[in-house]
């Protein structure tokens, strides 16, 4: 695949994961739904805009994807939406994201990879500006909800390192949100004492599945497969970035000094690892 459509790619795929979080957090954080809900919400309208997809190009025969997968990303979508309750957004985006890239550089590392010094610097920094630009939120959190988005990040991890290894995206996708399903509907029913919702909420769950989540992971799942786990790994770390920019332009917050220094070593440290000369 040429390196412009794999950039392209991970841009895209990245962008639409700063929005899914802006999504989450609109929805959350003024209770206009509960968080098994919005899960439920958003596995369904991806599941059945990918299902459509599938079947208009190949046919009923075209579902792929596989159970560990799926329930990987359950325990992602899940554990998000749960830890993002208690959780101040920077404290949930530094666990969430530090745990993402701890899970598949630590795979990298196993299976043999290798990264040049520069590499390691490149990392150190896009770490390190990320940690500037959430630090001023993080305050104690609970132990529940922290060890729930530390659990995510970790899940986060895991499928996107599976799906490096799998075929078509599209019809990959479209299996494991059909077969997440089942787990998010029976969360729903353990949850039932906490279920609220509003239309504004269900609007936002519906386009975080529908658009940045099922549209979104299809882009991913064709870009990993031609990046290393270390790469996958730092280029997720422009998430929180693009979503504070994001927050600034959608939800009012302020544009500082201290976010646009976090946003250049972030994405400068991000360059360091995956730009070769």
């Amino acid at each position: 695949m040429p390196r412009t459509r794999i950039a392209l790619l991970t841009v895209l795929a990245m962008l639409a994961f700063a929005g899914n979080s802006l999504l989450c957090r609109l929805a959350l954080r003024s209770g206009a739904i509960d968080a098994a809900t919005f899960t439920l919400v958003r596995v369904v309208s991806a599941a059945l805009v990918l299902w459509v997809m599938v079947r208009v190009r190949s046919g009923p025969q075209g579902i792929a994807g596989n159970w560990y997968s799926a329930f990987a990303l359950f325990a992602y979508a899940c554990g998000f939406s749960f830890a993002y309750v208690a959780l101040p957004a920077g404290t949930g985006a530094l666990l969430l994201f530090g745990a993402v890239q701890a899970t598949m550089i630590g795979y990298g590392l196993w299976a043999g990879e290798r990264l040049r010094a520069r590499q390691w610097v490149g990392l150190a920094f896009a770490l390190g500006g990320l940690i500037w630009l959430v630090l001023p939120g993080v305050s104690a959190p609970p132990l529940r909800s922290s060890l729930l988005m530390l659990s995510a990040g970790a899940a986060w991890g895991i499928y996107s390192l599976r799906g490096r290894r799998a075929g078509d995206p599209t019809t990959t996708t479209a299996g494991n949100f059909l077969r997440t399903v089942p787990f998010t509907a029976a969360t729903s029913v353990l949850a039932f004492g906490a279920f609220s919702f509003e239309a504004s909420g269900v609007m936002y769950a519906m386009l975080s599945g529908a658009l940045t989540s099922g549209i979104g992971y299809i882009l991913w799942y064709a870009a990993l497969r031609e990046l290393k786990a270390a790469t996958a790994a730092a280029v997720q770390l422009s998430v929180p970035v693009i979503a504070a920019m994001g927050g600034i332009a959608l939800l009012g917050e302020p544009l500082t000094p201290r976010l646009l220094a976090s946003s250049a070593a972030v994405l400068g440290g991000i360059a360091l690892v995956i730009v070769r000369k």
